[in-house]
């Protein structure tokens, strides 16, 4: 039997403004992010491409949307944003005309648990079976492959064994991509080649799709601040329940999930300035539209939350003063 949801049809409005990376996800119901989820599919050619059966890509989306977990941060809401952003820069760097797009791409964030750090320090069953090296990344590639597997939900069931073997090695590549503890690797590797970059390079196009969906991984705070804010609340609760977890099973916590020393600014400075400002300058750097809609985007981001820093500070140090013990010298007699 189908599997059922109902249909949204969009309106010429939405079509536009899901191109552009101030889309605001939080105003849509499930059935109404698979709803675009189906039109990226179709406008980007993939239907088409890859002769895919509608009833199937429909199977095959609400599979991915039913395997996630309630977590605060890392849920089928956050998947689908990944996903529309890469579709926004699909877009705006006109990737399409290249040939180069990623395929797949709401896979590549499939069933976040926990984050990797815990899975590794904790000694859990992914930790051992993938030896300690991507645990979550590794079994998101397994998960996604097992969902493929399905007949009813395999959207590659017309394709050509050597397409979908090439399919399948992109689709890992960029899944593992995501990892944190790559990021500087990747990032690296890219900057090399940037100045240079070669399109017909296979080498080089593998790299750039790398850092395209590590950008689209992580890519709130290019969002209005009213749409980018809740997210940083939703991923320090996430955070917070991680390291209470860590605390309670004596486990190594990260400084930057420790409730106890982290701020939402001090969280975000640091991040924006030392990581999405390189990569995202990095890559404008071979696309220059992104410029005004995503790279300034981020420097307002580092400069409000730097703001926000130093009202906390004042308040921490008024709070400080009112609170001092009051000390009185010694009287002579």
């Amino acid at each position: 039997m189908l599997p059922f949801y109902l249909q949204y049809t969009l309106s010429e409005e939405t079509i536009e403004t899901l191109r552009k990376p101030t889309f605001d996800a939080w105003q849509w119901e499930a059935n109404e992010m698979l709803s675009c989820l189906e039109h990226m599919y179709e406008s980007l050619g993939l239907i088409k491409d890859f002769n895919i059966n509608p009833i199937t890509l429909k199977r095959w989306l609400l599979c991915i949307q039913e395997n996630y977990r309630n977590n605060p941060f890392h849920n089928f809401r956050h998947c689908f944003c990944v996903t529309q952003m890469m579709y926004s820069m699909i877009c705006f760097c006109n990737l399409q005309a290249l040939g180069n797009y990623p395929t797949g791409t709401p896979l590549l964030v499939l069933v976040f648990l926990f984050q990797h750090s815990y899975q590794i320090n904790a000694r859990t069953d992914l930790a051992v079976r993938y030896n300690d090296i991507s645990p979550l990344e590794n079994h998101h590639c397994a998960i996604a492959f097992q969902i493929y597997s399905q007949p009813e939900c395999n959207i590659f069931s017309n394709t050509e064994p050597e397409i979908f073997k090439q399919i399948r090695q992109g689709i890992i590549n960029l899944i593992l991509a995501t990892d944190m503890a790559r990021h500087g690797e990747i990032l690296d590797s890219f900057k090399q080649k940037v100045d240079n970059f070669d399109f017909s390079n296979e080498e080089d196009v593998t790299c750039l799709k790398m850092v395209l969906i590590k950008c689209c991984d992580i890519s709130n705070e290019v969002r209005p601040m009213e749409v980018a804010e809740p997210w940083v609340d939703c991923l320090l609760q996430e955070y917070f329940m991680q390291s209470d977890r860590e605390k309670s099973e004596g486990l190594p916590i990260a400084p930057f999930m420790d409730r106890d020393k982290v701020t939402k600014a001090t969280a975000q400075i640091g991040f924006i300035k030392f990581v999405l400002i390189p990569m995202f300058e990095t890559v404008a750097k071979l696309f220059p539209q992104i410029e005004e809609m995503m790279v300034q985007p981020l420097r307002d981001s580092r400069d409000r939350y730097q703001e926000l820093k130093q009202i906390d500070d004042a308040a921490t140090e008024i709070h400080k003063k009112k609170h001092e013990p009051v000390t009185t010298g010694n009287k002579k007699k």
